[in-house]
């Protein structure tokens, strides 16, 4: 067992206590992947547990990707046995197999979010609703809700509450749109992804020979990002777990950041409740980050009342203190931020993949693009347009989804005058009203056209009937991929993309042939046994956006969301738009629960970096077409003071490249050894004086009295005179002592 060698005491203790239930209370950067790579490993190669016997559950394909190849370099060929995946790419098999309890055939399609959305505005459409009112995002996310809660259409119905909350919000007709979603999607043989799961609770609830069947198959379940788990993903992890108890979570509240999609962080907060005889076990040690950062992060999560204790600590060196670029404007921000990176490549040899841009939302890109454009830097965006998601792509997809089921009206629509072939909006509205009115699909009027539908237009209904037919043949004879390539040719898609000589054209036939590309890398892999185009199709359908990495891309810098970068690491990392109301975002002020999410959501920012973390933000911003001016986020003064220089720079002229030497020197400074953040007492907290107002502290000296809006009353202990830098020790009543940057605190001096 050479792998136990490599372990710290609290992760080998991880590995080895393999029975009951365990929590592994992983900070950020201590090898948790690792640990429930091993402790897996463990349970086949020294316990002897069967691979079929364990089920482990991640959050992206790229993760368990990444966990299987580690696993079998422990334990050989026997890794290819394990149930690992995702969520819905695990639950989306077992309902492959029993999807018929359900009245699902086993080849039912997966709506993405566009299939969700245009579904919902035809809904809306049909009901004659205000579109504006109605908007599918809108509509969706409350269905998502209620599914994620595990409330069904019935039951939102039938509920006051909730009819109440859609009266209010002027939206009364939202329990019909949910009801008639669900009963178009189940007459399409078709589950969003939330049904995934929903119906997944449904089955094991409504057929206990089925639950029976699987917490017997399962005998060890391991849960890695538990705290990221939505109400309806922990129960079924503690039905299929209520038998052998064998149940491993893995997760670090701190990083809870996913409430907006349905996650409950009382999962892992409260799932010693569930489990009296639970043993946790924290790994504390980061191998990830500079003492700095460590300490920085700890300094604003201690901040957060809810959480599970923990002292997360480094052997790493002390690193450099926290760079704080201020700026004017949205456009000098990423013009000063350019400079630092160009400086960060020439001066220390730091490459575009190990750098990060992070910001809170995804509109902040545009001026950072223009920046990096500028100083030739080349990057890439994390959370664009997929691949998967371009129309080409899309279109192809389509015609090959439903030759896998007849039912998908989605992909009937969308496939049936494609390449045009005369049949118009028009036609396909009276065959859908002819469908309705005899109780049929719409494949059922359309391969019978001439029963249903008369006049010329039927004659080439019938020809595109025909085809879809032959195609059924072929892929109940080929492998996915060369009955892919025979649609692709066939259907006429990839000759209309070939005739287009446009560079756009050309683009878009490559990516056609990179999808068939992508096919046949898939018919090809030994990991893959089942070699249909209905595999290959689950396969695309339950991709993430964080799978979606061309090689080509690797030496580019790399821009984002925080929300996306969860889960990543990279040497340097820029946090822009630190600003008030940017974030934490206004939208997430109106309670602690949401301040203390969005705390969180720096806190995983801060730990993204290895060595170097730059904070950046910008006096005045352009926001919904408007000039506003901007307050530094509260989060920087929530960092403690020892941790953060401010740096003063002046930003280039337009187009200018960056001069390195110049900037070179102002980066460099002394770094000062930081010593351990004190944590915050917060059996008080304090209520301002009625006319606070934060004093011109250019005056404060010590044994001054001064408030604080958080801290409260407190004695200026100690001035440190260190221009820009200028610091102020204080003893607050409440919260002990406190090193404050004096540029940014708002103290009012009261003596």
């Amino acid at each position: 067992m050479d792998y136990l060698e490599s372990l710290n005491e609290p992760q080998r203790e991880g590995v080895l206590n393999t029975e009951g239930p365990c929590m592994l209370i992983a900070g950020a950067g201590s090898g948790k992947t690792r640990v429930l790579t091993f402790r897996i490993a463990h349970l086949i190669q020294a316990k002897g547990v069967d691979p079929f016997n364990i089920l482990a559950l991640t959050f992206t394909n790229k993760a368990s990707a990444e966990m299987r190849h580690r696993i079998e370099s422990v334990v050989g060929a026997d890794a290819k046995n394990l149930w690992m995946g995702t969520f819905h790419s695990i639950f989306a098999r077992i309902l492959r197999y029993e999807a018929e309890r359900l009245g699902y055939p086993s080849n039912f399609s997966i709506y993405d979010a566009d299939d969700s959305k245009t579904l919902i505005r035809q809904i809306v459409k049909e009901l004659n609703l205000d579109d504006k009112v109605y908007k599918p995002n809108v509509v969706l996310n409350r269905i998502s809700g209620a599914k994620n809660r595990l409330v069904s259409w019935r039951e939102y119905m039938n509920n006051p509450v909730y009819q109440a909350d859609d009266e209010s919000a002027m939206k009364p007709q939202m329990g019909k749109l949910y009801r008639m979603y669900c009963e178009r999607c189940f007459k399409a043989s078709a589950m969003d992804f939330d049904d995934l799961l929903y119906n997944t609770n449904v089955l094991f609830r409504d057929h206990p020979d089925i639950l029976n069947k699987y917490q017997h198959r399962f005998k060890y379940v391991l849960v890695d990002e538990f705290q990221d788990t939505n109400i309806s993903q922990y129960l079924i992890t503690k039905k299929l777990s209520a038998v052998t108890q064998n149940v491993c979570v893995v997760g670090d509240d701190a990083q809870s950041i996913y409430a907006f999609r349905g996650a409950d962080i009382k999962n892992i907060l409260n799932f010693e409740k569930d489990y009296p005889d639970l043993r946790v076990i924290k790994l504390e040690q980061n191998y990830r980050s500079t003492k700095v950062i460590v300490n920085a992060a700890n300094s604003v999560i201690s901040r957060n009342s809810a959480q599970l204790k923990k002292d997360v600590w480094t052997a790493n060196e002390d690193g450099d203190q926290i760079e704080l670029l201020k700026a004017n404007s949205d456009s000098e921000e990423a013009k000063l931020v350019a400079a630092s990176i160009f400086d960060e490549k020439l001066n220390n040899q730091v490459k575009n993949s190990e750098v990060a841009i992070l910001y809170r939302t995804n509109s902040q890109s545009r001026a950072m693009e223009e920046a990096l454009r500028r100083a030739n830097i080349k990057y890439k965006i994390i959370g664009g347009l997929s691949f998967y998601q371009r129309k080409e792509i899309k279109d192809l997809l389509s015609y090959l989804r439903f030759v896998v089921n007849q039912n998908d009206e989605q992909a009937l629509r969308r496939i049936i005058n494609l390449p045009k072939r005369g049949i118009g909006p028009g036609s396909v509205d009276k065959m859908i009203v002819a469908a309705n009115d005899n109780g049929l699909v719409l494949w059922d009027v359309v391969s019978n056209v001439f029963k249903y539908l008369p006049g010329r237009i039927t004659n080439a209904i019938d020809q595109f009937s025909t085809m879809i037919k032959s195609f059924m043949v072929i892929i109940g004879q080929k492998d996915a991929y060369e009955a892919a390539s025979y649609i692709a040719k066939q259907s006429g898609l990839l000759r209309e993309l070939y005739d287009d000589k446009t560079i756009e054209g050309l683009s878009r036939y490559e990516n056609v042939q990179e999808l068939l590309n992508a096919i046949k890398e898939f018919v090809d892999s030994e990991e893959n046994t089942d070699k249909s185009l209905g595999a290959f199709l689950q396969e695309v359908a339950l991709l993430t956006s964080a799978d979606d990495d061309k090689d080509d891309d690797k030496e580019k810098i790399t821009m984002m969301t925080i929300h996306m970068a969860k889960g990543l690491e990279f040497k340097n990392v820029y946090l822009v738009g630190m600003e008030e109301d940017l974030f934490p975002s206004q939208m997430m002020l109106s309670s602690r629960a949401d301040l203390e999410e969005e705390r969180r959501l720096f806190y995983v920012a801060i730990t993204r970096a290895e060595n170097k973390l730059f904070l950046a933000y910008a006096l005045s911003r352009y926001r919904f077409g408007r000039l506003k001016s901007c307050e530094p986020s509260r989060f920087i003064e929530e960092i403690d003071a020892r941790f953060i220089k401010s740096i003063s720079r002046s930003s280039q002229p337009t187009g200018e490249r960056p001069p390195s030497s110049h900037y070179a020197k102002s980066l460099v400074t002394s770094i000062k050894k930081p010593a351990a953040s004190m944590p915050v007492n917060h059996t008080k907290i304090h209520k301002p004086s009625a006319d606070f107002k934060p004093s011109d502290t250019t005056s404060l000296e010590q044994g001054m009295k001064v408030e604080h809006l958080k801290f409260g009353f407190g004695d200026v202990v100690h001035i440190d005179a260190d221009g820009a830098n200028r610091k102020a020790k204080v003893l607050f009543d409440n919260f002990g002592e406190k090193t404050l940057l004096l540029s940014f605190a708002k103290l009012k001096i009261h003596s």
